[in-house]
């Protein structure tokens, strides 16, 4: 308990030594407030000098440094950009922002939340490339980015990077290119979401490799070639004793099922 005591107290003492601290997240998110439109800051408006951070609409704090661990602010129809200052909030292990109509690009900041496990950006305008820093928060148990106008083709060792996921949803997007062959090393994926893209070539056999697999999405797509070994993945999903939703359809897929 002692040792336990002590640990604590120098992880603390190492964050405020870097000048990160429950008053620095809360500058951290007046300057995210100060990037919503103004007409749709008054869901907000706990945010202010009068009321603890930790007791603001949408946060939650650790119990013990009283730092921002959860910011859930998805649905409430928030306009404007997100600020660098995110990066700031270096205990924030959850980020959701699903739901608004939140715009432009991903901050590179965000690199710095290195305990996220759960990112949700989806359903708002988000655009560019598939944010890069996500590349680097090897953590996350779930992404979720569906429904924004995020383009472009994603890296090739895309399941080497983010090897924790559990749940993956990307669909509805403007994606182009081929499914990431590295995708079946995520061994513990669970849902996997492509949708609604513009993905071309075949379907990786591999996937048979993710025994816990419940559901994969890849229709709407640009998938396969119409020649008879389009439809090879599925011998190796037999594998996959867990799945319970496939969805192919809207391909180019050729072949028999006989």
């Amino acid at each position: 308990m002692r040792v336990f005591l002590l640990l604590s107290l120098n992880a603390l003492m190492l964050l405020e030594a870097y000048g990160f601290t429950d008053e620095s997240d809360r500058q951290a998110l007046f300057e995210f407030k100060s990037q919503v439109s103004l007409g749709k800051r008054a869901v907000l408006s706990s945010w202010d000098n009068t009321v603890h951070v930790c007791n603001w609409t949408g946060v939650t704090c650790g119990r013990k440094h009283k730092r921002v661990t959860r910011l859930e602010l998805g649905g409430l129809q928030l306009g404007g950009m997100i600020s660098p200052s995110i990066g700031n909030l270096t205990s924030l292990k959850e980020v959701g922002f699903g739901g608004n109509n939140i715009e432009g690009r991903i901050p590179d900041n965000i690199v710095r939340l290195t305990r996220m496990v759960y990112l949700d950006l989806s359903r708002n305008n988000f655009l560019g490339v598939f944010p890069p820093p996500i590349y680097n928060l090897s953590s996350l148990y779930v992404l979720n980015i569906f429904g924004n106008s995020f383009s472009g083709s994603l890296r090739a060792d895309f399941g080497n990077l983010l090897p924790n996921l559990q749940r993956l949803f990307i669909g509805r997007n403007h994606f182009t290119g081929a499914i990431p062959t590295t995708l079946p090393n995520i061994s513990n994926l669970q849902m996997l979401g492509m949708e609604y893209n513009n993905l071309t070539g075949g379907i990786p056999s591999s996937f048979g490799k993710l025994w816990k697999l419940k559901e994969l999405s890849l229709h709407s797509n640009f998938l396969g070639s119409g020649s008879f070994g389009d439809l090879e993945f599925l011998g190796g999903l037999t594998n996959c004793t867990k799945l319970e939703i496939l969805e192919v359809g809207r391909n180019r897929l050729g072949g028999s099922l006989a």
